[in-house]
């Protein structure tokens, strides 16, 4: 084995690391906040989406969520009692709605997660624009890889579309 082969699994691992890392905290906020892993998970598909310019609908977030459109509606029904969501129908065809991130839940995460999007930011200032983008490229194809199509349960399904990266 050379020493790029032993190399690979270490980065590996130091992934691993860093998605434990992330999902710990995640799981702090939920926590803290009286939420559950899919609220979370929704709130940031839903913030991915609007950062992208694009409009949620809950059966787009179904699909991104990997769950039925009925426990969509519940998730949104408590998210909304909750004041972190509200539905709006859409300008051109009333019948259909669009989920929006409300602002005081924009507020909740940005004072938990502030500080850790402010280390990343420190780390990557200190990378040169050519160090920055290997990362950005890998990071981009190490979601592609994961969104490539896989064998999944039957009960949940392919997502419909792979979530937007905000930059």
């Amino acid at each position: 084995m050379t020493s790029e082969e032993r190399r690979a699994p270490a980065t590996v691992h130091r992934l691993r690391a860093l998605t434990l890392l992330l999902d710990t905290a995640g799981q702090a906020f939920a926590a803290g906040n009286g939420l559950g892993a899919n609220d979370v998970r929704a709130l940031i598909c839903l913030l991915d989406r609007e950062r992208a310019g694009l409009p949620a609908s809950p059966t787009w977030l179904a699909g991104q969520l990997g769950m039925t459109t009925a426990s969509v509606t519940t998730l949104l029904d408590r998210l909304e009692r909750a004041g972190h969501v509200r539905r709006t129908p859409r300008s051109d065809d009333r019948r259909r709605v669009d989920v929006v991130v409300q602002e005081s839940a924009k507020e909740l995460g940005w004072a938990f997660f502030g500080p850790l999007v402010d280390a990343t930011a420190a780390v990557l200032a200190e990378r040169t624009p050519e160090q920055r983008a290997v990362i950005d490229a890998f990071l981009d194809d190490m979601v592609a890889s994961i969104e490539a199509p896989v064998d999944r349960p039957r009960d949940r399904g392919p997502r419909q579309s792979p979530p937007t990266l905000a930059r």
